[in-house]
């Protein structure tokens, strides 16, 4: 039988302030504590899984069906880039240029320079809010809205009926070949918008990541021949290396929905999934009771996914940071993140208690489809679980 790996990272879903969280500014975050309280948040599926007996969580009862861990962030950030890199086994000791004060005169000269459009904005900037303030006098000058937030990120926001998106997305393509060392981003980002004031963006986002300076666990299963397959924005986020095979979304519930129908399909390796809106729609926005309908509608669809599960497949549930709805931030938040690992192969109920690097996941997923760890951050977690 082929084994098969569905790895799963819930944007943003994080379940406690670290210990250096008030280094970051974010003392006092919890994600999912901020929205388990609402009656719009049920996840039963979840709840069955083990995530609410994982350390610092609380509030669990029974057997968990899953095993199950608290994950510690080694990198220097809380970003998706250095914390999807950390799970494919990429600790990233330096962190990501930011840019609170807005990006340098220079650098944006040489920008204009080179698409042929001045700019706008240049400033840390909520996205909804950007193009509410600066759409207008966009339509009438015809230069680019360029912003940023408190991750490394260069965003170009700009009006489909201007500017139409292949164009967007070649501005895009010229400032990430500009944004190299010193100012390497972790992700230039295309955010078109569409309509009359006050505007609203559309679902045709793309971003432009830094490459990953080594291999990741998705190159070292493409190299040894194995299936990868990303759903969502995974693909955009490793520069599109180490994938098989790529499928864009528009949203969590068509990323689930694709991810129902990979299931039905025979493979063999890594389908690696982000589920973007719990971070984009929801956290970034500050709406702590549409984050918790998002959570429940996901759990919905994780309960379908359980059951088309097969004897050799191994399900891995994660985040990659915190971004709580609940504080007055609307940026990411330094967190511990959840770690719930079910499969016929493993064992339920064990405690892995907190790990020292979310890389142990990327060794867990190269162990179990007989990949070589050796030389690869962190430490598989098969020999603690698995079955006799």
């Amino acid at each position: 039988m082929k084994k098969r790996v569905f790895l799963i990272v819930l944007d943003s879903m994080g379940i406690g302030e670290m210990p250096d969280a008030a280094t970051w500014g974010d003392e006092g975050s919890n994600t999912l504590g901020a929205i388990r309280r609402l009656s719009a948040f049920s996840c039963p599926n979840l709840a069955r899984l083990g995530l609410f007996h994982i350390e610092g969580v609380g509030g669990g009862s029974g057997v968990p069906a899953a095993s199950y861990a608290r994950m510690r962030e080694a990198s220097a950030g809380k970003d998706t880039t250095v914390g999807h890199w950390e799970i494919a086994g990429l600790i990233s000791k330096r962190p990501l240029p930011t840019y609170p004060n807005g990006f340098p005169d220079d650098l944006l000269a040489e920008f204009e320079r080179r698409v042929g459009r001045g700019t706008l904005c240049n400033r840390p900037y909520s996205g909804t809010d950007v193009i509410r303030d600066y759409g207008e006098e966009h339509l009438r000058t015809g230069k680019l809205i360029i912003y940023t937030s408190a991750d490394s990120v260069f965003q170009i926001a700009a009006h489909e009926d201007l500017i139409p998106v292949e164009e967007l997305y070649r501005i895009c393509e010229i400032a990430r070949e500009l944004l190299q060392g010193e100012h390497g981003v972790g992700r230039v980002i295309a955010r078109p918008f569409e309509g009359s004031y006050p505007f609203s963006r559309t679902p045709r986002r793309h971003d432009y990541s830094l490459a990953p300076p080594a291999d990741t666990v998705a190159d070292l299963l493409l190299a040894n021949g194995l299936d990868t397959i990303s759903v969502g924005k995974i693909y955009d986020i490793f520069a599109g290396r180490g994938f098989s095979e790529s499928h864009r979304t528009v949203s969590n519930d068509d990323g689930m929905k694709q991810t129902l129908q990979i299931a039905e399909r025979d493979f063999e390796g890594l389908c690696f999934v982000n589920l973007v809106d719990f971070d984009a729609v929801y956290g970034h926005r500050n709406d702590v009771e549409g984050y918790a309908r998002a959570m429940t509608l996901f759990d919905q669809q994780l309960g379908a996914l359980l059951k088309k599960l097969r004897k050799d497949d191994l399900l891995l549930i994660t985040a990659d940071h915190g971004c709580d709805p609940s504080t007055p931030s609307t940026d990411h938040s330094r967190e511990y993140t959840p770690l719930l690992i079910i499969g016929d192969s493993v064992k339920g109920g064990v405690d892995l208690g907190t790990r020292p690097t979310f890389a142990d996941i990327g060794a867990t997923v190269l162990d179990y489809l007989g990949i070589s760890t050796q030389g690869v951050a962190g430490e598989s977690l098969l020999p603690l679980i698995k079955r006799s």
